[in-house]
């Protein structure tokens, strides 16, 4: 823990933010001068600025982070910053503040035209809170297009406005070098295992057991931890990954288990989505006036259909990316267990990804070398850079394990 600096009691919005207490240092100092400069007060230079960048490892609650701060800009409690409690929190975190702009990309990336659109919204005066905050998970897919734009409004930003962007890393292949220098970055790391099974015990009121092994497994990613600890399917799902290894005894096993791996994917992408789906279908039927009746009817059914097209579109980018990512997620399962065998080869005391497949890990360490290991551990990890390259995910996934394969 740094020395003289107070700790942020984990409540209110914060008790979100799971193991990062520099991170909630940081952030709950800049609210704090944030609402000085509110009431006029001089503030130290740099104590709060209009552009932020949260970076972390899948997992690490970089959205979360970012709407925690977004809340304790617009708490309208007088003595706590970020309450948790008021309208102006609840309003935030639930995606509903009118001065609070979320960007979710749902397809592949964030468009020019979107981002201009929002780049106008964002210089308009807060309405209702005091701040206007623009906050973009997942910045690092912006298009070329949507990143001059962005960088406009973020070199001469309006005066009551800030911006808030999630990536994976300040690398230039996440964010441009342009924009990462307007902003000040708030690194976010793995949160430990233990901190996580609290929050699954505490808050979710897991069990015990279940939320150790959840904890254990999930790679520090959080949001996986919850859903391992409280979705049987979720838990299949990565167990019939992880048999993929030791399964491929024939050629011909390469050809099913891609089919079975993509097919997993889709199977997962589709429960994500379908209830979501469904509901954003009646919802606009009822807006545009669905079962009506008398004249001009026919002119709103052809509007109507215009726009259910609309969102069929947007449905499947987000079915894809919800694929792309669960495929990724797969990939990721499978090299922590090439990781793990290297780790049961070396004699090394260090943590395994998968403890509950150690027997699996001890077997194909027996059997195969440090080398053909490694080249296995490469072909995983290229075939996640071909599904960023928009490589068809079957013929990626064949590609990789036929690797896994041979060896």
């Amino acid at each position: 823990m740094r020395t003289g600096a107070p700790e942020v009691p984990a409540t209110g919005v914060w008790a979100e933010v799971v193991g990062q207490p520099d991170a909630v240092r940081t952030l709950h100092a800049a609210a704090e001068a944030a609402r000085a400069q509110v009431r006029g007060e001089p503030v130290p230079p740099g104590a709060m600025t209009h552009a932020w960048l949260f970076t972390g490892p899948p997992g690490s609650g970089r959205s979360i982070a970012a709407r925690a701060f977004a809340a304790a800009l617009e708490c309208e409690d007088p003595g706590v910053l970020g309450c948790g409690r008021c309208t102006a929190c609840r309003t935030v975190l639930h995606g509903t503040h009118a001065d609070v702009k979320l960007v979710v990309p749902e397809g592949l990336s964030i468009s020019v035209a979107e981002m201009r659109a929002l780049v106008q919204a964002a210089a308009r005066r807060p309405s209702t809170g005091q701040w206007r905050v623009v906050l973009i998970e997942d910045s690092d897919r912006l298009t070329e297009g949507a990143a001059n734009a962005l960088l406009k409004a973020v070199e001469e930003p309006p005066p009551r406005t800030v911006f808030l962007l999630c990536a994976p890393s300040d690398h230039p292949e996440d964010v441009s070098v342009t924009i990462r220098s307007r902003c000040r970055v708030v690194q976010l790391r793995t949160p430990l295992s233990d901190a996580i099974a609290e929050v699954l015990r505490e808050r979710d009121g897991i069990e015990p057991q279940l939320a150790e092994w959840a904890a254990d497994v999930c790679g520090g990613h959080i949001g996986r931890a919850r859903r391992l600890a409280t979705d049987e399917q979720a838990r299949e799902r990565r167990e019939s990954v992880l048999r993929i290894p030791l399964g491929l005894q024939r050629f011909a096993d390469v050809f099913t288990a891609a089919s079975g791996l993509v097919k997993l994917a889709e199977t997962e992408a589709v429960t994500a989505n379908e209830e979501r789906n469904e509901t954003e279908r009646e919802e606009l039927k009822t807006a545009m006036g669905a079962g009506g009746t008398g004249k001009g009817t026919a002119s709103a059914t052809r509007g109507a259909n215009a726009a259910l097209k609309e969102l069929e579109k947007r449905q499947k980018s987000r079915a894809t990316r919800s694929q792309r990512d669960a495929l990724d997620l797969a990939l990721v399962d499978l090299a922590g267990f090439y990781r793990d065998v290297l780790v049961t080869r070396t004699g090394s005391r260090s943590a395994l990804n998968h403890p509950d497949f150690a027997r699996s890990s001890q077997k194909a360490a027996a059997e195969w070398t440090s080398e053909s290991t490694l080249r296995r551990l490469e072909a995983v990890l290229e075939c996640r850079t071909a599904l960023t390259q928009n490589v068809k995910p079957l013929i990626a996934a064949e590609a990789m394990l036929a690797t896994l394969f041979t060896g």
